[in-house]
């Protein structure tokens, strides 16, 4: 199409555009919406109102002297082209099915479109949320499938059907920060769609580019962001002034999708519910959005309260607080499925089995010793704080201090030297415990046992929570004091050197990843659930040759691009890669696709909850895996000593955890609390008969 130039050219000025016109002012694409007309000494002048037509400041509006703006250009009013001559009968066949082909999906609910605009190979189990959310008024579902079945690919397919029903323009997508470059890879590579990441620097550049007022949530159309980031600081500030102070119809923006939603469910207890920054974000959020997508594989901790609370944040019309729900109502908002449910034509299971092993480790009289000390100091300070303002910090810290024992020399005697020098260093005599100090408590350890995105802020969390446990706690008793000090010098001596688990494990990593002086094909992965431990770990690793490029590292706080990196580099195939372990946090569980070359994964501490295990193993247990079986080993004592007696327990959970998978949501914490009571020496009952 020609131009005809606006503005100022040469001596000759130009007639303004016409309201409706199309026009480029600023290097920038806009429509005009008003033009004024007047004159200054004689020479006539048009003042131009035009609005934006660029996807990054859509509706944006700018006022021009037309007559004044240099390099205007004028493309002219929008329309049909003129016709000049006759298309073969073939190309003009080919645009009329193109054109039946586009408008069959505004007119026929039927007929989909996303799968065949989709970069993607799609199984047919994926297509159920799909047709549940066309099916909807207002799409609302909870995407609650299994650990690796997909769901941000089924989360995909419907963002890219309601754009393309006209029925959502802007779209927000609210996860943990870990999973923000993934979401924006994949929408781009497999839906053709361009997301920008809502962060600090997003923000800054915004500012450099449009101004310090330009606003990141009305900035562009397709959104991500942080449920952290936004949580708080400058992105809720923001937030509050994007979002109407009313809900407004139609509402102000269009699809808000929640992955990994179970961290915005309210924490419950026996009694209460406790709204976290992150649930109060999301019930700030949904109401201005007109449909809602929720993504987790775990939407149920036990506690109906808190699943209630979660489906009213979904759909606050079907569901309400405090109220129980109807299940006619929950399964038409919810799609849930199970790997065992996946089968193919031939009715074979898609999905490989997973096999349950345990790594064998012989610890030592020395480990056994203070193993039998935290035993007894456990048993006696239960029984002098039982009824008392103290039972509930002195519980946390006990359970603490046992899991951190399991998990590395490292993490126990950190956790152990915060909480001893907190009980001797303070003068108890002119301190009283205040009510409140039990509501200050609580807060503690509800974010120490928060999940966190960034490892450092998790250790900082346990710290706080450790000390202020300890503040409440009474003094120790003589025989208290001298089972502190047998452990605080075990831990000091042992945090340095490697244990009997970190022997083992590195015999597995021989048998596992080497072959002689070489290397193998094989990859595996080592998950630990503290930062203290995989510090530790990662030194006795390199120590004993298993640094350099065959080591990756995951922890919750990396720079995106370098974890970005460390997942290429394990996905990519070993010829090509020379990564072959990969250490990780729990920080690195959540929604990571690590399958494609590996099919062995080692807890290098067992997760006392089932649900992280269950996120652990579904980073190698989803779809995609090509192997039809996955190892999954937990280290287990030998003998008949505490530590072998625990950990076998503990392995016992791992295998009932696999065989209830079915009904995980539901059992998941009563199977937890057993645990806990069990690994406290109140109660060490059978696991049978839990969840069938």
């Amino acid at each position: 199409m020609s131009y005809v130039e606006g503005g100022q050219h040469g001596d000759e000025t130009l007639d303004a555009p016409e309201p409706g016109e199309r026009v480029v002012v600023r290097q920038r694409r806009w429509v005009v919406t008003d033009v004024e007309s007047g004159a200054v000494e004689g020479a006539p002048q048009h003042l131009v109102t035009l609005s934006s037509l660029e996807e990054d400041a859509l509706g944006e509006e700018l006022v021009v002297v037309w007559e004044l703006e240099p390099g205007a250009s004028i493309h002219g009013a929008g329309g049909l082209p003129k016709a000049t001559g006759a298309d073969d009968p073939k190309k003009a066949l080919a645009l009329l099915d193109a054109v039946r082909w586009g408008a069959v999906a505004h007119a026929e609910r039927r007929m989909l479109h996303a799968p065949f605009r989709s970069g993607i190979s799609i199984e047919d189990y994926q297509l159920e949320p799909l047709v549940r959310a066309i099916d909807m008024p207002r799409a609302r579902l909870l995407i609650a499938d299994d650990v690796g079945l997909g769901k941000t690919i089924e989360a995909g397919l419907v963002i890219r059907e309601l754009i393309l029903r006209h029925r959502a323009r802007t779209v927000l997508v609210v996860c943990p920060a870990s999973l923000q470059v993934k979401w924006k890879e994949e929408m781009r590579d497999k839906f053709g769609l361009e997301f920008r990441i809502v962060d600090t620097e997003y923000l800054r550049e915004l500012r450099r580019s449009r101004g310090l007022r330009a606003n990141p949530w009305t900035s562009y159309p397709f959104l991500i962001t942080s449920m952290d980031w936004a949580k708080a600081g400058e992105g809720l500030r923001l937030l509050r002034d994007a979002l109407p102070p009313t809900v407004e119809y139609p509402r102000k923006f269009d699809l808000l999708i929640v992955d990994e939603a179970h961290n915005v469910a309210p924490a419950a207890g026996r009694a209460y519910l406790k709204d976290s920054q992150r649930t109060k974000l999301i019930r700030m959020l949904s109401p201005h959005f007109e449909h809602r997508l929720f993504l987790t594989a775990t939407p149920h901790n036990g506690y109906q309260a808190s699943f209630v609370a979660l489906l009213s944040l979904l759909d606050d019309s079907r569901f309400a607080r405090g109220m129980e729900p109807d299940q006619k109502i929950i399964s038409e908002a919810m799609v849930r499925r199970l790997k065992s449910e996946i089968v193919d034509d031939q009715g074979n299971p898609v999905f490989p089995k997973r096999v349950p092993l345990s790594l064998e480790v012989e610890y030592g009289e020395e480990e056994e010793a203070v193993h039998a000390a935290l035993t007894e100091y456990t048993a006696s300070r239960l029984e002098r704080v039982r009824g008392t303002k103290a039972e509930q910090g002195e519980r946390f810290v006990l359970k603490l201090l046992k899991k951190r024992l399991f998990s590395s020399p490292a993490a126990f005697a950190r956790t152990l030297a915060r909480y001893v020098s907190t009980l001797e260093g303070k003068d108890r005599s002119r301190r009283r415990i205040q009510p409140m100090d039990t509501h200050v408590l609580r807060r503690y350890v509800r974010e120490a046992e928060e999940e966190q995105v960034d490892d450092r802020a998790k250790e900082e969390a346990i710290d706080e929570a450790t000390v202020a446990a300890a503040t409440m706690a009474p003094s120790p008793s003589e025989g208290e004091r001298r089972l502190l000090k047998r452990m605080l010098e075990w831990a000091d001596g042992a945090k340095g050197r490697a244990d009997s688990k970190a022997r083992a494990i590195l015999k597995w990593l021989h048998e596992n990843v080497r072959d002689g002086e070489g290397w193998r094909d094989e990859r595996v992965i080592l998950f630990t659930e503290y930062l203290d431990t995989h510090t530790w770990l990662k030194e006795i690793l390199i120590a004993n040759g298993f640094g350099g490029k065959r080591l990756g590292v995951l922890t919750g706080g990396m720079a995106s691009e370098e974890r970005e990196f460390v997942k290429a580099a394990f996905q990519a195939d070993p010829s090509e890669s020379e990564v072959r372990i990969l250490l990780a946090t729990d920080s690195a569980s959540e929604g990571i696709d690590l399958q494609r070359h590996c099919n062995k994964l080692l807890h290098v501490d067992v997760p006392w909850n089932p649900n992280v295990m269950e996120q652990r193993n579904g980073r190698i247990d989803r779809h995609g895996q090509r192997s039809k079986e996955v190892y999954v080993w937990h280290p287990v004592g030998k003998g008949d000593g505490g530590f072998a007696r625990d950990t076998e327990f503990l392995f016992a959970l791992a295998k009932k955890v696999d065989q209830i998978r079915r009904d995980l949501g539901s059992v998941g914490p009563i199977l937890a609390e057993r645990v806990e009571r069990g690994l406290l020496g109140e109660s060490r009952r059978s696991l049978e008969g839990v969840g069938n």
